[in-house]
């Protein structure tokens, strides 16, 4: 029984150490280098970058959350538009440029677009 106890205590503390090297926690989306963000906030930067006629450098991710979205709209439905009625995976991406904040929608296969009255 004793050594029952001895060895669930080790492996509890062998979980306590520091990472391997190749173990490293993921960096913050909000701090996270051009390189490593993902394409879909990549994309949706250079969009915004595109319209408002800036350097990319200028805009930063607020945040990005993994949505379902309720139909082919992707929560920015638009007056008079007919949409998919399906669930459709997707991401919210707020970005900010000089203090104001701009959020895009992507899923399924279409990329980020600008949303400027979301619905959802």
């Amino acid at each position: 029984m004793k050594a029952l106890v001895t060895l669930t205590l080790l492996l509890a503390l062998a979980g306590c150490g520091e990472r391997a090297d190749d173990e490293r926690a993921e960096e913050p989306e909000a701090t996270m280098t051009e390189e490593s963000q993902p394409a879909v906030v990549r994309d949706a930067i250079a969009d915004l970058a595109e319209r408002q006629g800036v350097d990319a450098s200028a805009i930063s991710l607020v945040a990005r959350e993994e949505v379902t979205w309720r139909d082919g709209s992707r929560g920015c439905a638009q007056p008079g538009m007919s949409y998919t009625q399906a669930l459709i995976d997707g991401s919210r991406i707020t970005l900010r440029l000089d203090g104001k904040d701009y959020e895009y929608h992507s899923g399924g296969s279409q990329p980020p677009s600008l949303c400027e009255k979301p619905t959802q």
